[in-house]
This record gives structure tokens, C-alpha cells and sequence, in this order.
């Protein structure tokens, strides 16, 4: 941060969704809400999957680390959220919100680049049975996870820096839920045109190609189900993509709506419902549409919720 005061601020003002108190405080309790199903649901995922055997699968694996990419992204936006509906004065440090803008922006893209890994798996599960295992083995899949991490914290370091080192001059009001980045430059006083372009550019790399990787596997897939001569071979073979399928729908459609759809006919308030249906909505949803639309996740919570009863009448008797 800069000495001048003239060009740098030490904090900013988040204008959030409303300065009504009442309405902030039914936001406070509706998000409250939310964002401790989305912690207990995404959790409960991880220990199912680490407490039940038949879930010990590259599938799973990568959903491991979807949800903890899911906690996380939720955890980097939603407690300050919560703290500003009660707050009067609803600032944040220079500092946290750089931290805050780089943690979603690397999470997004983490998790953006693991739906494209997991797609990749379904593909080789459906279009290459035999040699599922011999493709997905243990060191792969954990290459896979690890670039993904790796990739998404690069391009977040890259975009935060080159975003924090345009002078703010006096602006610190952002009009956004919380430190987004096209929020944040449009504070700046200066021309933004490469931060515009570094920001297309990462959309394509860690947005566009993810997505069309998607589609490529899918359109294999359905290439391949389609050849399936018996009804319930087909059906099998859908429903085993069906849950990644709809969390792709989601993930992808908010965020290419919202970074690569023209900005200037997207409302301030539009940028603001996206950005809670991806921060909120999106982690919660995704471990009840992997529940609920999942044999093997389902038959796992039944085997545990069988142990858990068991293990109760003994204590209770």
C-alpha cells in the first residue's frame, strides 16, 4: 500500500445487498441458516466417504475435494457477510480484502478445473470400463487434485496482485456483497483495460477450456450410452454422471453469465444475486444433489445411520 493518501486507501465500505435494519437482519438469520447446511452437508459428505470402503474411488476422491473446495469458498465470503448485516459501519481492512478476493477467486477456480477432472473420470468410467482402474489409479488422481489446487491459487495470485496495484484514489465504496473482483476495479482511477484482458483471458483458461472439456466428455458419453442396447444398462450408466451432470449446470452457467456476458447489461444488483447464488446457494446444493441423486451415496448413509441406531439401543440398554 502506498504512502500518498491521495492514490491509496486503507479500507473500503461494502454497500452489501440493503441498508434496511430489518431486512439485515432477516438476511442475517436466512444466510445463518444456509451457510450451516452448507458446512454440516458438505462435512458430512467427507466422512461418509472416508468412513465407508465402497467410496473409496477416484469419483469420491475428487468429491472429497469438491466439498472442501465448497466449505471453503463459503467460509471465504459468508461469515464477513454475516458480520456486516449487523454491523453500522460495514468496512474492510485494505488487507482482508485482498485476502478475501484472492481465497474466492482461487477456490472458483479450483473449482472450476475439478468439475472438468471429474468429468474426465466419468468419461474413461463409462466409455472405458475394463481399464477404468488401470487409468484412474491412485497417482493420477492425485496429480489431478493437485494441479487443480496448485492452478487455481497461481491464477488468483496473479489477478489479485495485478488488482491491487491500481491506485483507488478516494473511492473505497464497493457496491457488491463483498471484495468480487470486477467490484473492486471499478474503483480504480486509471484505465483498466489490461486488468480487463487479464481477466478474459484467465476466464478462458480456468473457465472456457474447463467447460468445453466438459462438454467434449460428455458428448463421448452420450455417444456411448446411446450405444447401449439394454434399457438398464443405459440407465445405469446416466444416472452414474447425472449428479456431476447438474452440479456442472450450476457451477458453469452462474459463472459464465456473469464473467464472459457483456457487463454492461448486467445490473449491479444482478452481479451481486449471482455472486450470493455461487457463494451460498451453489456449496449447499451441491452435497444434497450428490445425496439424493446417488445409489452408493444413499446406501452409504443408510449403512451408517444403521451403525449410529445400533450403537444408540446398545447404549441406551
Amino acid at each position: 500500500m502506498g504512502t500518498d493518501n491521495q492514490t491509496w486507501v486503507s479500507d473500503f465500505i461494502l454497500l452489501g445487498l440493503s441498508s434496511d435494519w430489518d431486512a439485515q437482519v432477516s438476511l442475517f438469520v436466512l444466510f445463518l441458516v444456509m451457510y450451516m447446511v452448507t458446512m454440516l452437508g458438505n462435512c458430512l459428505i467427507v466422512l461418509l466417504i472416508r468412513l465407508d470402503n465402497r467410496l473409496h474411488t477416484p469419483m469420491y476422491f475428487f468429491l472429497t475435494n469438491l466439498s472442501l473446495v465448497d466449505v471453503s469458498y463459503a467460509t471465504s465470503i459468508v461469515p464477513q457477510l454475516l458480520a456486516h448485516f449487523l454491523a453500522e459501519h460495514k468496512s474492510i481492512p485494505f488487507q482482508s480484502c485482498a485476502a478475501q478476493l484472492f481465497f474466492s477467486l482461487a477456490l472458483g477456480g479450483i473449482e472450476f478445473v475439478l468439475l472438468a477432472v471429474m468429468a474426465y473420470d466419468r468419461y474413461v468410467a463409462v466409455c472405458d470400463p475394463l481399464r477404468y482402474s488401470a487409468i484412474m489409479h491412485g497417482a493420477l488422481c492425485a496429480r489431478l487434485a493437485i494441479t487443480s489446487w496448485v492452478s487455481g491459487f497461481i491464477n488468483s495470485l496473479v489477478q489479485t496482485a495485478i488488482t491491487f496495484h491500481l491506485p483507488m484514489c478516494t473511492n473505497k465504496f464497493i457496491d457488491h456483497i463483498s471484495c468480487e473482483l470486477l467490484a473492486v476495479i471499478r474503483l480504480a482511477c486509471v484505465d483498466t483495460s489490461s486488468n480487463e484482458a487479464a481477466i478474459m483471458v484467465s476466464s478462458i483458461v480456468f473457465l472456457m477450456t474447463p467447460f468445453c472439456l466438459v462438454l467434449l466428455s460428455y458428448i463421448w458419453i452420450i455417444s456411448t450410452i446411446v450405444k447401449i442396447q439394454s434399457t438398464e444398462g443405459r440407465k445405469k450408466a446416466f444416472h452414474t454422471c447425472a449428479s456431476h451432470l447438474t452440479v456442472v449446470a450450476l457451477c458453469y452457467g452462474l459463472a459464465i453469465f456473469t464473467y464472459i456476458h457483456p457487463h454492461s447489461s448486467l445490473s449491479v444488483l444482478q452481479e451481486k444475486l449471482f455472486s450470493l447464488f455461487y457463494a451460498i446457494l451453489t456449496p449447499m446444493l451441491n452435497p444434497m444433489i450428490y445425496s439424493l441423486r446417488n445409489k452408493e451415496v444413499k446406501g452409504a448413509w443408510q449403512k451408517l445411520s444403521w451403525k449410529f441406531s445400533g450403537l444408540a439401543s446398545k447404549l441406551a440398554t
